[in-house]
């Protein structure tokens, strides 16, 4: 049985916990082998790295932070000497300080956008080569529900996901001549390790009350969204946002 993703290299950052740990592990049983990225949480990368080599496909292991430059310049140095190609790169490394604009201070300003902004950007970058010389890509970058609407004590994180949304729009219409799609997903309503303070069990069930499907989601929800970008049947996706939210983007 063929997967969606045989015989191609998918390069995930921040893959050791939330949204990246469903997409690698999905993305792995659909027949891809990867290029996983973390920062800090070791154990649990490789953890994840051991679940991936289970189901037969190869996992390389490259801790860095995409906000710096020579680090996010080293991931794309070792999936291009690992494989030879990469032919996914999801951009899912983030980071979010929950405070009131006016209690945040420049460093938390720099942290958050030099992760959520310079990250993607840089690591976009330093792949787009490999893409351009293949004639064929997938870049997929996670923004946010709160970069279309916004959000009480999220200024700064959600002015970075709104700088994503633009920024694929944007990419798409010059990379598109070589076969390459540029798409985001914005997740909403979901509770992951980021966000888990924010969401304690009474405050997940009034947010689930209030939305469409009566649920909250889960990281895997998302890891579906990505891979329909990944695989062929987004091949004629590019420019776009997926809202995986159960609806809280109507309410």
């Amino acid at each position: 049985m063929t997967g969606a993703l045989d015989g191609r290299v998918a390069c995930i950052t921040g893959a050791s916990r939330g949204f990246g740990r469903a997409t690698a592990l999905l993305f792995a049983r659909e027949g891809a082998d990867l290029v996983l990225n973390y920062r800090k949480a070791q154990s649990e990368a490789e953890a994840l790295a051991d679940e991936v080599t289970s189901l037969g496909r190869s996992a390389v292991l490259v801790q860095a932070d995409v906000g710096n430059p020579q680090q996010a310049a080293a991931i794309a140095t070792r999936a291009q000497h690992a494989f030879g190609r990469v032919d996914v790169l999801v951009n899912n490394a983030g980071i979010m300080d929950v405070r009131s604009f006016v209690d945040q201070d420049l460093a938390t300003w720099r942290a958050t956008i030099d992760v959520n902004v310079y990250g993607s950007l840089m690591l976009t970058q330093a792949i787009l080569p490999m893409m351009i010389r293949q004639r064929s890509g997938r870049i997929i970058c996670l923004s946010s529900q709160l970069g279309h609407v916004g959000g009480e004590n999220f200024a700064v994180y959600s002015g970075t996901k709104g700088f994503i949304l633009a920024f694929v729009k944007s990419l798409a219409r010059e990379v598109g001549r070589f076969g390459i799609t540029v798409n985001a997903v914005c997740p909403g309503s979901i509770v992951t390790d980021m966000n888990r303070g924010i969401y304690p069990p009474d405050r997940q069930a009034a947010r689930a009350a209030e939305l469409p499907l009566r649920r909250m989601g889960e990281p895997d929800d998302v890891a579906q969204a990505v891979l329909f970008l990944a695989a062929d049947s987004g091949r004629f996706v590019t420019g776009q946002c997926i809202d995986v939210n159960g609806g809280s983007t109507m309410v």
